[in-house]
């Protein structure tokens, strides 16, 4: 809980993205950038600095404490395992996934549109700025 598990999710991520290189290096990195949103949400909601917050719970993922979350009350961070605030793994795993199946959705019809391009087909018949029909009616 409080954000641990994306913020170990990025951690992993970043890694992974430095063997991997070229765009698909920047699309991980993006990803990993997402999941810190997690925690820095927790952190400006509860009305905390989420700089400081993220700086400092990057640094006890580094040292190995990879269950450092924030601490709501606080501002700080503090082992969520040993605090018993734990999240399901199946509701945080669907969570994930079906966020990235949202962004991969946007991205495809993205991808559809851009290859569209230009309509060659032309303005509509009649005056600029009317509704069709319009035309006649002196406005």
């Amino acid at each position: 809980g409080g954000g641990s598990p994306e913020l170990e999710l990025s951690r992993g991520l970043r890694k992974y993205a430095d063997s991997i290189g070229g765009r698909e290096q920047l699309s991980i990195n993006a990803f990993a950038d997402a999941m810190e949103i997690i925690p820095r949400t927790l952190a400006e909601s509860t009305g905390h600095d989420p700089i400081d917050l993220m700086v400092k719970l990057k640094s006890e993922h580094d040292a190995g404490n990879t269950h450092a979350g924030v601490d709501v009350f606080n501002g700080g961070s503090m082992d969520m395992l040993e605090k018993g605030i734990i999240e399901p793994l199946k509701i945080k795993t669907q969570a994930i996934k079906s966020a990235s199946e949202a962004a991969e959705m946007i991205l495809r019809v993205d991808d559809i549109v851009s290859t569209k391009g230009p309509s060659s087909a032309g303005p509509p018949p009649g005056m600029p700025g009317m509704p069709p029909g319009m035309e006649g009616m002196g406005m």
